[in-house]
């Protein structure tokens, strides 16, 4: 009797993992994302268990890590840092085989405010679009001005400029092309339409 119920509660775990494994999203990057200030790394060096580490991309874009100390990481892809470190680590670990991955992208954030039905911070481990945001964001609500929707963005100097956002010829397919694709730090604005 004992075995039947092994083998039964076997077989259960078998049949539900699976069909439980499916609906549980998988995140994935862009093989070219580049990594910036907040974004969490996993760090693996193979068979180097004290290597394994998750490191914070600090405010000035770089991170330490043991034996090799601070690696600049803003801008940078992870195929890219794995061969800084490997090259790093060589002459302390010949032939070390270094993995890295993005573990949180942080960094990589957008906001959209006013009028949208949920308005916050949004992560965004690909390229988006402002009309994405816009969606991600649950879409416009009656009392928006969809005539006067801006993107807020930074130049390199630390400047704020603003960029409109012709929503009403993107919805109906026009001017596509116009459809900002959003740098991280940008900020959609959607204001209030006027009564009058």
């Amino acid at each position: 009797m004992r075995k039947t119920l092994k083998l039964l509660s076997l077989l259960l775990i078998l049949w539900v993992m699976p069909a439980m494994a499916k609906d549980v999203p998988v995140p994935t990057l862009d093989p070219t994302y580049k990594v910036i200030a907040g974004d969490v790394l996993q760090v693996t060096v193979w068979k180097e268990d004290g290597l394994d580490r998750e490191v914070l991309v600090l405010p000035d874009g770089s991170f330490s890590f043991p034996l090799i100390g601070t690696v600049e990481a803003q801008g940078r892809t992870t195929l890219q840092l794995q061969d800084i470190i490997k090259n790093r680590l060589n002459t302390l670990i010949p032939d070390a085989s270094v993995s890295v991955s993005v573990k949180a992208a942080l960094g990589h954030t957008v906001s959209v405010i006013g009028q949208v039905a949920k308005p916050g911070e949004f992560v965004i481990g690909h390229s988006m679009s402002a009309m994405q945001a816009l969606s991600q964001a649950g879409g416009l609500t009656p009392y928006a001005s969809e005539s006067d929707i801006i993107v807020i963005r930074h130049d390199p100097s630390g400047k704020e400029f603003s960029i409109p956002l012709p929503y009403d010829d993107i919805s109906a397919g026009k001017h596509l092309d116009k459809d900002l694709v959003l740098a991280p730090g940008d900020v959609v604005v959607v204001p209030t339409a006027s009564l009058f």
